[in-house]
């Protein structure tokens, strides 16, 4: 599902003036074969004073999405991944259902949201496009734009060609499905 018109674009500049201000690192993963998976730069959007209003509002969003359309057992946001796909970045398809391999007792992430913070003029290639059964959907690339889905779906980003492309990544995570 896909959410437009959730922030202004002077909240959408400001959290994407935060984001560019935070040291990015290569993107890593918990399998060994990182590079043939992933080329992403990301950094993560701690939850303190400069950050508070927006986690706040995503957690409005998050509830309110989950009681209309998932409905899933949810106890927490997990911290934000700003991410940067720029010179080929890419990111193959893969499933966010999970914890970090170095905290067993974490609860697994359940929903996974992306914000569109680039224009979708900005880059070339570079789709977010999600498999939930046969049909493959491809995420709007307005700015602005919040796409949902549940973490344990096949989804990936395509190669970029051309330009940058920035978004946010936000997970809500809970106890394991029954």
């Amino acid at each position: 599902m896909s959410w437009h018109g959730l922030f202004s674009q002077a909240e959408l500049d400001a959290l994407a003036r935060h984001c560019d201000a935070l040291v990015l690192e290569q993107a890593g993963l918990s399998g060994t074969e990182q590079n043939r998976i992933r080329q992403t730069r990301v950094a993560w959007v701690m939850r303190d004073a400069a950050t508070e209003a927006f986690y706040r509002r995503m957690e409005e969003v998050v509830l309110a999405l989950n009681a209309r359309y998932f409905r899933f057992d949810l106890s927490r946001l997990v911290t934000f991944q700003y991410a940067v796909y720029d010179g080929g970045g890419y990111f193959d398809w893969h499933k966010d259902y999970g914890r970090a391999a170095g905290e067993p007792g974490q609860e697994p992430r359940k929903l996974t949201l992306s914000l569109q913070l680039s224009h979708g003029s900005d880059y070339d290639g570079c789709d977010l496009e999600v498999r939930g059964g046969n049909e493959i959907d491809r995420a709007p690339r307005e700015r602005g734009a919040l796409v949902a889905f549940p973490a344990n779906v096949l989804h990936r980003v395509t190669p970029l060609t051309g330009g940058v492309r920035k978004s946010l990544v936000i997970w809500a995570a809970g106890p394991e499905f029954r």
